[in-house]
């Protein structure tokens, strides 16, 4: 099946832009407790919330230098729960004063035929991971702390392996476009947690 031609046009929840508002960093294992212990005194929930999830990217080569791609992730541990699909945006990394990095964001509940859907479409399937970790949260700021695991076997989430010997931490808010000041409370949260992690905007082209 060929695939139709795609436009990279803005993606909109609706008739609000919703953005996503993201700050990254890491932290070597053996420092894992301490951040998940200065994390309980900061945020809303002492005790984390857990998970286990599948993610798979999906690809739709169009006429356009760039793919379109879609992510879809499942819970592997909450029976019942719905398939998500999202797309991200292309960052805006042109704003020196606001801290966060800033794309389009748009995130929506999905049937458990979603993977086969995509293929209908025409998107091919890239990569696929396991993600396993822990999910705080301060008032509308969400914090993810949660180690990649490559899977070995494709479609074997069974058989995987750790990528690294370190955590990923994202600290994100998803919010209405122009809400820029947001950028700022998740400065100063960043700010308490050093010297644990360093939170930063990391523009992905410079991990390609």
């Amino acid at each position: 099946m060929e695939a139709p031609p795609v436009t990279m046009m803005p993606v909109t929840g609706g008739t609000i832009n919703m953005m996503e508002y993201l700050l990254q960093g890491s932290v070597l294992d053996h420092s894992l407790e301490s951040l998940i212990h200065r994390l309980r005194g900061l945020c809303d929930n002492m005790e984390p919330e857990t998970f286990l999830d599948h993610e798979m990217v999906f690809l739709l080569k169009g006429q356009q230098a760039s793919p379109f791609v879609l992510r879809a992730r499942r819970s592997m541990d909450r029976a019942g729960a719905p398939w998500h699909l999202r797309y991200l945006g292309q960052p805006e990394m042109g704003d020196k004063n606001r801290y966060a990095l800033v794309r389009n964001c748009v995130d929506i509940a999905t049937s458990e035929n979603l993977t086969d859907f995509l293929m209908e479409m025409g998107f091919r399937m890239d990569h696929e991971f396991v993600a396993k970790g822990h999910l705080f949260r301060k008032g509308i700021m969400k914090i993810m702390v949660y180690k990649i695991f490559r899977i070995l076997v494709p479609g074997n989430t069974d058989s995987t392996e750790a990528l690294s010997l370190s955590y990923l931490v994202e600290l994100s808010v998803v919010a209405p476009a122009g809400q820029d000041v947001v950028s700022d409370d998740m400065r100063n949260f960043a700010e308490q947690l050093k010297p644990l992690v360093h939170l930063e905007k990391i523009d992905p082209k410079r991990l390609m």
